[in-house]
């Protein structure tokens, strides 16, 4: 028996301005848009509930097209410094967290960005070492793609003078050769790979902490990026994981894509693409072909104008990425490729175009920041989608001209240009690496105004709030071929529904993030109210 929602604005997002009066739902389906009064004449005799919305805004269920939830759980739970100011108020509270800490035991800590801070620069390990050698310490940088760890890390992780760079990866050392504790993309590994295990019941518990709060920010998704990364048989635990908290009690739908170290575990599973449930499906093989703009690991077709001698790290060499995607297609895979320079974005686009996928599915590259003429030119022409990140522009600009000069600054983040060539684009946060909040995605995508120093970069490539909404709704369904089945509030998809308490298309655009969250209902069902 069914729901019928009124007593608001109601945004079927079907086409601009496109507002019903009511809507009827039942069994987790939307059955009928249309005026209050004739849907209560026509279903009176099945509908069993009535939501009144109180002059309340509802639109089609925000959907994060890419974070890491599991990592967004971490985040909450582990020191965060993403606010933080400066290295000396980053070296004052891990100081005073590390006094909470059992003798021994790690401690891991979020965010850092020194671009943010008053006196830009990177803490070096013996400054770590003053705060402990008794507990490894490691910092994870805002971007994910840099951490610094203290010497006790260092030592356990057997690290020497004579450690050759992985490849995809640096070490940093000092002028005589000994690492200074600042390790740069795949060298991560070399101290990550010996935390202890995380257990599935602690990530049970970091799953759940992180769904809460992204139903409580208005979110029915997220793809998300978290199968590879915890420990032993971490395809199986994670899913695993997934899988127990996520279904018929807490509603929220989880799209997982898989990383590539971890695609034959999914395969000798008996899985693949699109395996799953309402709530929790595999989604295309992840791989990043780059690092990212903050360490100068994104991967350039010029040098950087701040490290002239430096245009970034490839992830991987050019024949194992072309391994990788062939990989995938042997098992009619899409892929989901991390690309943040213009040089990594040319080789992926060279290599789908060598390697086309005719199943219908579709492939996606995440981020895209960095591009020219030339690249745009050729992703009109491709059956390829977009995964971009409008709050980057808020958190990177001014710094960003800085690592690329004026110019180049000039073809980064144009979210406008991509739609105004028709090129399929998805929106998500890459928490938790920025703010999850899809509304602070919204409003950088319609403003684009710095965090850092308020201006506004690149008005041109400013978004309508139609078209931003559409990147969290649409897009995200288009994304992963569900285009028929969510995204749009109209008879047949799914009632996915997030309710503010403001009118987005009438809001000042700068109180966008001041909104409220009043109801998140997934497949019918409301999952938070406040």
């Amino acid at each position: 028996m069914g729901t019928l929602w009124y007593g608001g604005t109601i945004y079927a997002m079907t086409k601009e301005n496109e507002v019903y009066e009511a809507v009827y739902t039942d069994k987790g389906k939307i059955i009928k848009g249309g005026n209050y009064a004739e849907l209560m004449n026509q279903y009176r005799m099945s509908i069993t509930h009535i939501e009144d919305l109180h002059g309340t805004c509802m639109y089609p269920g925000f959907v994060d097209s890419h974070l890491h939830i599991v990592g967004h759980g971490e985040k909450l739970k582990h020191l965060d410094l993403s606010a933080m100011r400066s290295a000396e108020e980053v070296l004052s509270a891990l100081d005073d967290r590390i006094k909470l800490l059992e003798k021994g035991s790690w401690l891991i800590a979020e965010g850092w960005n020194e671009n943010q801070w008053d006196v830009p620069r990177i803490i070096d390990c013996t400054e770590l070492d003053q705060i402990s050698t008794d507990h490894p310490i490691m910092l994870t940088r805002v971007c994910r793609h840099a951490i610094i760890a203290n010497s006790k890390a260092i030592e356990l992780a057997g690290i020497t003078k004579d450690q050759i760079d992985p490849v995809g990866g640096k070490i940093v050392r000092d002028a005589t050769g000994i690492p200074t504790g600042y390790f740069l993309d795949t060298a991560q590994e070399l101290i990550k790979q010996i935390i202890p295990d995380i257990s599935k019941e602690t990530l049970i518990q970091l799953i759940e902490t992180s769904v809460n709060d992204l139903l409580a920010l208005g979110l029915v998704g997220g793809h998300t990026e978290d199968l590879g990364y915890y420990g032993k048989d971490s395809f199986t635990k994670t899913l695993g994981a997934y899988q127990s908290v996520l279904g018929e009690t807490k509603k929220f739908r989880a799209h997982l894509l898989v990383h590539h170290e971890v695609v034959n575990d999914m395969v000798h599973a008996g899985l693949s693409y699109g395996d799953g449930n309402d709530f929790v499906e595999l989604g295309a093989m992840k791989i990043f072909s780059d690092g990212a703009l903050g360490g100068r690991t994104a991967w350039l077709r010029a040098p950087y104008t701040d490290d002239p001698e430096n245009k970034g790290i490839p992830t991987h060499s050019e024949t194992k990425l072309e391994e990788l995607i062939t990989h995938a297609r042997s098992f009619g895979l899409p892929v989901a490729i991390h690309a943040i320079g213009d040089q990594a974005i040319l080789r992926v686009i060279q290599l789908l175009q060598k390697y086309p996928l005719n199943n219908g599915r579709r492939d996606r590259i995440i981020h895209a920041q960095i591009v020219d003429q030339e690249i745009i030119d050729k992703l009109t022409k491709m059956n390829i989608t977009l995964d971009i990140q409008p709050s980057f522009v808020a958190s990177d600009f001014p710094w960003v001209i800085k690592r690329l000069g004026e110019q180049r600054a000039k073809q980064a983040y144009p979210w406008k240009t991509y739609l105004e060539k028709e090129i399929p684009c998805a929106a998500g946060s890459d928490a938790p690496i920025e703010n999850v909040n899809p509304l602070a995605g919204i409003k950088a995508a319609v403003l684009r105004q710095s965090s850092i120093d308020r201006n506004i970069y690149q008005k041109e490539q400013q978004l309508s709030i139609y078209e931003a909404i559409s990147l969290y709704t649409k897009g995200s369904a288009y994304i992963i071929n569900k285009e028929y089945e969510r995204g749009i509030i109209s008879p047949g998809y799914a009632a996915d529904f997030t309710i503010l308490d403001q009118d987005l298309f009438k809001v000042s655009k700068e109180k966008i993030d001041q909104v409220r969250v009043v109801k998140t209902v997934v497949d019918g069902e409301v999952m938070f109210q406040r």
